[in-house]
């Protein structure tokens, strides 16, 4: 333990030296003869932003279909597997027919047997030798045996599985050679173009939040913020955690995947901030700073603390005042100690 502690503290001092040996090399540009550099400029100001409540959730789909079967049989074949994508009528899923083929030869030999019987009858009413009663009976007997016959044609139609929808096979729960039951399902397929991110609200904020509200859904693997639209504000709180559930619409890409993590930030305000770009920034060993021109117009090394990203832009929370200008260029060819002649400054 004592030994840990001995290497963190050389880490700590290591780094505050290698900040200090940076700092240095800034001064001695400053004490120099001030060389003159072309550079942008800019005079910062308090602007108006939007204030964020940020939650995380993950990326879904908003369309998932569960694949199954009418009819109970053995899986004969099974052409697909997790990650295929398929189309709209795209045969899936063979189940063995041999019973549904049974019940359907069984069917239509009834269906043989009550035509001959009502023809027989017809002919012996003509002759008076039944009543109408009898065919009657032998017409209604007649009726349901063209019933059974249709009724076993869909099922054995129900042998072959078609896609409902275009989308990704995204699970499989049975296999070739496993029994297959009328409602069990078999595959889900999803529509990798309906997406949602469902995450949970705060009951502070929910009242804040409205359908139709923009939210920049930020997928840090990604490392992009995408635009989404709040789509369902579901009206209930969870018991337990008092959040509300929120599901935002997202616009397709080919980079979104259901399942990434994404976090939402909503708009849920707004507030004064200093804003800069993010090109004006300068990082050396994990701290971000800028330049900025003192009174003379010498540029002069300084620390920020950054806020949140606002696209191409960030807010600093610390380091610079209203009415600061900052100055950039190239990264090697700005330091501190330089005058700065201004090119299309703002």
């Amino acid at each position: 333990m004592n030994t840990l502690k001995q290497n963190l503290k050389y880490i700590a001092i290591f780094a505050v030296a290698t900040s200090l040996v940076a700092c240095a090399d800034d001064a001695a540009h400053t004490a120099k003869d001030a060389p003159t550099i072309q550079a942008h400029t800019m005079a910062v100001s308090a602007v108006t932003v939007p204030s964020y409540y940020t939650t995380s959730g993950s990326v879904a789909s908003d369309h998932r279909v569960s694949i199954s079967t009418q009819l109970s049989g053995y899986i004969k074949s099974l052409s697909v597997r997790e990650g295929d994508k398929v189309k709209v009528g795209q045969i899936l899923i063979q189940i063995d027919p041999t019973d549904a083929k049974q019940a359907y030869l069984q069917a239509k030999a009834d269906l043989k047997d009550a035509k001959a019987d009502l023809n027989r009858f017809k002919q012996l009413l003509a002759s008076g030798a039944i009543s109408s009663q009898k065919v009657d009976k032998a017409k209604l007997r007649y009726d349901v045996a063209q019933s059974n016959v249709a009724r076993a044609e869909n099922q054995l139609s129900y042998a072959e599985v078609r896609s409902p929808v275009d989308g990704v096979v995204v699970e499989k729960r049975l296999s070739v050679g496993d029994l297959a039951s009328p409602g069990v399902p078999i595959l889900a397929i999803e529509d990798p173009n309906s997406l949602l991110v469902a995450t949970y609200v705060s009951e502070n904020y929910i009242s804040k939040i409205h359908e139709g509200d923009t939210v920049d859904i930020t997928i840090k693997s990604l490392g992009k913020t995408f635009e989404g639209q709040v789509r369902q504000v579901v009206q209930a709180a969870d018991p337990v955690s008092h959040q509300f559930l929120v599901k935002v619409a997202l616009k397709a890409s080919s980079d979104i995947h259901p399942g990434m993590f994404a976090q939402a930030g909503f708009r849920v305000g707004e507030r004064q901030a200093i804003v800069i770009p993010q090109a004006t920034l300068q990082e050396r060993t994990g701290l971000f700073a800028v330049y900025v021109l003192d009174a003379d117009g010498i540029s002069q090394y300084r620390l920020v603390r950054l806020g949140q990203s606002l696209g191409d832009k960030v807010e600093i929370v610390a380091g610079l005042n209203d009415g600061d200008t900052i100055v950039w260029a190239g990264q090697h060819t700005l330091k501190s100690g330089m005058k700065v002649q201004a090119v299309n400054g703002q």
